[in-house]
C-alpha cells in the first residue's frame, strides 16, 4: 500500500470521529442547557435500577465497575502497546504511546466534565462510591478507550499472524476466530462497566452514552493518525533512497 493509499484509508475513521464528536457536542450542549436535569430515559433507568438491587447482582456490579478505574486500565493500555509493537524498542514505544493516548484523553475529559458540570443522581440512590460531576462518565470513557486499544492490538497482532500463516501456506481462519472472540469479550467488558454505572445509581444513562461517544471520538482520531504517522518515516526514507539512487545513477553515467 502506497502512502497515498494509507492517507485515503485514514480518512475513514477520521470521518467517524467527526460524526461522533458532533453528536457528543450536541448532547453536551443539550445537557448543559437543561442545567444537568435528567431526561425521561435517565429517570426511568434509575427507578428501575433502584427497584432491582438484590445483594448478589449488586456485588457483581461493584466488582465489574471497579475494573473501569484505577491502575488496571493503564496496565491494559501498556499491554495493548506491547502487543502492537515489534521488537523491544517498538514494543516500548507503542506501550508509551498507548499510555500517553489514554492520559491525553482523560485530561481533555476533565475539561468536558467541569465544563458541563452535570450533577449526579441523588446520593440516596447510590449503591457505590462516586465523586465529581457526572457527564461524561469516567468509568464508561476509560473502559471504552482501553477496550478500543486492546481490540486494535489484538486485531493488529492477529493480522500479522495471519499474514505469516499465508506465507507458510496455512489457512488464516484458525487464527481469526480466537482473535474475534477475544475482541467480542473485550467489548462486552467495556459495555458492562458502563451499564454498572447506571445500575449502581451513580450515573444517568446519558452520562454513559456521552462517555462512549467521547471514547469513540478519540479512538477514531487515533485510528486515523496512527497509519499516517507510520507513513512519515517511510516517505522520508523513500525520498532519501531515490536521491541516493539518483546520485549513483549520475555517477555511473559520468563514469561511462
Amino acid at each position: 500500500m502506497t502512502a497515498a493509499d494509507t492517507r485515503a484509508v485514514a480518512m475513514r475513521p477520521l470521518g467517524v470521529a467527526a460524526l461522533l464528536a458532533a453528536v457528543l457536542t450536541a448532547l453536551a450542549l443539550v445537557v448543559a442547557g437543561r442545567n444537568g436535569a435528567p431526561f425521561a430515559l435517565d429517570r426511568d433507568a434509575l427507578d428501575w435500577s433502584v427497584a432491582h438491587r438484590p445483594a448478589g447482582p449488586v456485588a457483581v456490579a461493584r466488582g465489574v465497575t471497579a475494573t473501569g478505574t484505577g491502575v488496571l486500565p493503564y496496565l491494559c493500555a501498556v499491554a495493548a502497546g506491547l502487543l502492537m509493537g515489534r521488537g523491544i524498542r517498538g514494543r516500548l514505544v507503542a506501550a508509551v504511546g498507548a499510555t500517553a493516548f489514554l492520559l491525553a484523553a482523560q485530561a481533555v475529559r476533565y475539561g468536558v466534565l467541569y465544563g458541563v458540570h452535570r450533577p449526579r443522581p441523588p446520593v440516596a440512590d447510590w449503591a457505590t462510591h462516586a465523586s465529581r460531576y457526572a457527564f461524561p462518565s469516567g468509568h464508561a470513557t476509560t473502559s471504552a478507550l482501553v477496550a478500543g486499544l486492546l481490540v486494535w492490538a489484538v486485531l493488529h497482532r492477529g493480522g500479522a499472524a495471519t499474514r505469516g500463516e499465508g506465507r507458510e501456506g496455512g489457512g488464516p481462519r484458525s487464527r481469526r476466530f480466537p482473535a474475534y472472540t477475544l475482541c467480542a469479550l473485550i467489548v462486552c467488558w467495556a459495555v458492562a462497566v458502563g451499564l454498572t454505572r447506571i445500575y449502581l445509581g451513580v450515573h444517568w444513562v446519558t452520562d454513559v452514552l456521552g462517555g462512549w461517544l467521547y471514547a469513540g471520538t478519540w479512538l477514531g482520531l487515533g485510528a486515523a493518525l496512527f497509519p499516517l504517522a507510520r507513513t512519515l518515516p517511510r516517505d522520508r526514507r523513500g525520498g532519501g533512497d531515490r536521491s541516493d539512487n539518483g546520485g549513483e545513477g549520475s555517477q555511473e553515467r559520468q563514469d561511462r
